[in-house]
């Protein structure tokens, strides 16, 4: 069994329902989103998170800011659109697949107003492209298990750090997609889970996730990577990732970039999991990406008392840049990028299509 984070009910002028992350691993609770400021708030106190499921919530977004819009003009629709777009694109600044779905939602009312659509065929149109959105990222999350599958031998041990499960996406996840094609296949796979401080994805989200799933998981803290690794006891590295450079440049969940140089010492292949979707066509190389910085309070106070002294400083960047030369692969959709470097991503991604221009 894979949870189902996020879906739109009730058609046209329906709503989301999540599920609601900051409660895991206590309750399992269903949060219904109704409001563009309701979706706003989801995604950046990470009620929902993860890169894709971020940017599914993005579309589904615009599709509840735009329905009540009727009766517009197509020129006033998109006015409308633009303001809508503008509040979801300022909730997060460094996962990529938010703004790469409204850049997509916003390309089809475009499309659609210049063929001649009024304001209600827009709506119309921007409802279509958002459920797309959602089953698109479903059918992705499957073919890049297929494609990391390869990369399990029958009785390995997976190391990942964070969450990029089913709760990361709208289907079966990018880093543990690959761990649940290979248990379907008929694989023995056990998973050494990071807890991920200082928000504990990995031990409220990823543990969780994984024994819902039936699959074998040990939650360790984040400073006993290195000796798990150095007691040979892990086969491979799995994570996902929130913005790839097109230099093959990792920008994922703080804590990344230590676990790919322990990987590296100890001879053990690091694998980053995602979508096309999370590549940054505009950025050449990664530090270019935006760091988001997050609330003291998560490092000082946790999850109830002060953990740190009163007034102390706090630096809480959300995300850290693994260097291309330290990833073995990136697992897409449309396969491997092995010992990716920018001639080989770039390559990738015009082949799907992609225009790409030097920031």
């Amino acid at each position: 069994m894979v949870v189902e984070t996020i879906r739109w009910v009730g058609g046209r002028d329906g709503h989301t329902v999540l599920i609601e992350q900051t409660l895991l691993p206590r309750e399992n609770t269903l949060l219904e989103v109704r409001s563009v400021e309701g979706m706003v708030d989801a995604i950046y106190r990470l009620a929902v998170r993860g890169a894709p499921a971020i940017g599914v919530a993005a579309a589904f977004g615009v599709m509840i800011g735009v329905q009540g819009e009727r009766g517009r003009s197509g020129e006033e629709l998109l006015e409308h659109l633009g303001e809508v777009s503008a509040r979801l694109a300022a909730a997060r600044p460094t996962a990529v697949n938010l703004f790469w779905a409204l850049d997509r939602m916003r390309a089809r009312a475009q499309s659609e107003a210049a063929a001649g659509a009024d304001g209600d065929g827009i709506v119309d149109a921007l409802f279509e492209e958002g459920l797309a959105v959602w089953s698109e990222d479903r059918e992705t999350c499957r073919r890049m298990g297929v494609v990391g599958a390869d990369l399990i031998a029958d009785g390995a041990t997976v190391l990942t750090h964070c969450n990029a499960g089913a709760l990361a996406t709208a289907g079966c996840g990018t880093a543990l997609a690959p761990i649940y094609e290979a248990t379907e296949q008929g694989k023995r796979v056990a998973v050494f889970a990071d807890e991920t401080r200082p928000l504990l994805q990995g031990a409220r989200l990823t543990a969780w996730e994984l024994m819902e799933s039936g699959i074998d998981v040990t939650l360790i803290t984040d400073g006993t990577a290195g000796r798990v690794l150095a007691e040979g006891r892990v086969d491979a590295v799995f994570v996902g990732s929130d913005r790839i450079a097109r230099n093959g440049d990792v920008c994922n969940k703080i804590g990344t970039y230590s676990v790919a140089i322990l990987a590296r010492e100890h001879g053990v292949p690091f694998y980053v999991v995602a979508p096309l979707s999370t590549f940054d066509r505009d950025l050449t190389e990664g530090a270019m990406i935006p760091i988001e910085e997050r609330p003291a309070e998560e490092v000082a106070r946790g999850f109830g008392p002060p953990t740190a002294p009163e007034g102390v400083k706090v630096y809480n960047p959300a995300f850290d840049v693994t260097p291309a030369r330290l990833v073995s692969a990136i697992v897409t959709e449309e396969g491997l990028i092995s010992e990716p470097d920018r001639d080989k991503v770039e390559a990738v991604l015009l082949a799907a299509g992609a225009t790409l221009t030097d920031a």
